[in-house]
């Protein structure tokens, strides 16, 4: 079961890329679960895919010979969850559908992968700390500063240039 957890049900089997894919499942499901059942399942499914990888990812670490697999991508879907619930929580509020507001999955996610990969500052320092805490732990300050930033760029869209269109 283990295994199930931190790969997300096989997907970081997937290849090239896939925490990318891990990511892309996490949004698909995010934005599913926004539309057709409730959108604080997004932020939920957050909480519940942390405490879940925190759970799975010291299991398969010590049956791992690689210190950070890249077929373990529970530690992406809750950093991804994370970083769309800066724009779920707000559009579900206002009563908006995730869909109408296109950026509101597009802009978490593009952002989220940028700060993976970059690894910047607080994203990089908790990679290189290894073990389990460096596996979710870069991934939820990815997704936190993913999060931040959507905020900030909807936040100029609207006062700036929405006015100009």
């Amino acid at each position: 079961m283990d295994k199930v957890i931190a790969t997300f049900f096989g997907i970081g089997h997937l290849r090239p890329a896939p925490g990318t894919w891990g990511s892309a499942a996490a949004v698909v499901l995010g934005v599913a679960a926004y539309e057709w059942l409730h959108p604080m399942l997004v932020p939920a499914g957050f909480v519940l895919a942390t405490l879940l990888g925190f759970w799975a990812v010291p299991r398969v670490l010590a049956d791992s010979a690689e210190g950070d697999p890249s077929w373990v991508v529970i530690d992406e879907v809750a950093g991804q969850w994370l970083a769309m619930s800066f724009t779920v929580i707000p559009l579900a509020q206002k009563g908006v559908s995730i869909l109408a507001a296109w950026p509101g999955f597009v802009a978490p996610f593009l952002l989220f992968r940028l700060f993976d990969i970059w690894k910047p500052w607080l994203v990089g320092r908790a990679d290189r700390r290894g073990g389990t805490l460096g596996v979710m732990a870069d991934d939820l300050w990815a997704g936190l500063f993913a999060g931040v930033v959507s905020v900030i760029l909807a936040g100029l869209y609207h006062a700036v240039l929405e006015p100009m269109l």
